[in-house]
């Protein structure tokens, strides 16, 4: 690799996701892949919250990615492009769970009693000795979080997204995020204690081979469909 090769890619690699968008929509579309490796952990987060499934929250990212690359041109700049990019995985998902008819938000008064049962059958053996390690029963606790408290949960607390942030995602209002924050963590001591906060940067991570594969995947149909 040349020098000025370098620099190039050193220069892409700390420019703003709304300077690479540009660059994309002026013919650059193999920088796409750029904003996906930086937004893939994200947007697996708050597809995975909603749906508590990883092969369909990878389902659900890819087709945000192409839903968001063929209307590029509609990012207005507005709100971050992480936000937008975030909405479109959050539409997708909610649209998803809700054509399975598995998914029940919770009303904003819904009381702190406990946390639902997941989806599915009883743990298995493998399940359960998994679920000894401390980020697996963080995990499972939030995968019990109600319908709309879980995706606040990890959209704020995990991934680190402001109210405002949230509240433009969703869809809600920010007293609605906060309210639905203040149930999760309430839901989420009862069953961690005060380990809740501490792990939750290290939960539902999404490591280099399936953000590989997703990449890969829309990278495919990027280039099939052509320029934007």
């Amino acid at each position: 690799m040349t020098l000025d090769a370098s620099a190039a890619i050193a220069a892409i690699v700390t420019m703003k996701d709304e300077d690479i968008v540009l660059l994309v929509l002026s013919g650059q579309t193999a920088l796409f892949e750029v904003l996906m490796r930086r937004h893939n952990e994200r947007l697996y987060r708050a597809a995975r919250a909603i749906l508590r499934d990883d092969g369909e929250a990878e389902d659900v990212m890819q087709q945000a990615y192409v839903n968001a690359y063929s209307h590029l041109a509609q990012f207005d700049g507005r709100a971050r492009f992480s936000t937008w990019l975030t909405r479109i995985a959050v539409h997708e998902a909610l649209a998803r769970a809700r054509r399975r008819g598995r998914y029940a938000e919770a009303e904003s008064d819904a009381s702190t009693a406990g946390l639902a049962s997941p989806a599915g059958a009883s743990p298995d053996p493998e399940q359960l000795a998994w679920a000894r390690e401390l980020g697996a029963l963080m995990e499972s606790a939030i995968d019990r979080l109600p319908d709309g408290t879980r995706e606040v949960f990890v959209l704020r607390q995990v991934e680190g997204m402001s109210t405002q942030e949230v509240a433009a995602t969703l869809d809600v209002s920010d007293d609605v995020v906060k309210t639905r924050l203040s149930r999760a963590r309430a839901m989420l001591r009862q069953e961690l204690s005060d380990q809740a906060d501490a792990v939750a940067p290290s939960v539902l991570r999404f490591f280099r081979p399936r953000c590989d594969r997703v990449v890969a995947a829309v990278m495919g149909q990027v280039q099939a469909a052509g320029a934007i």
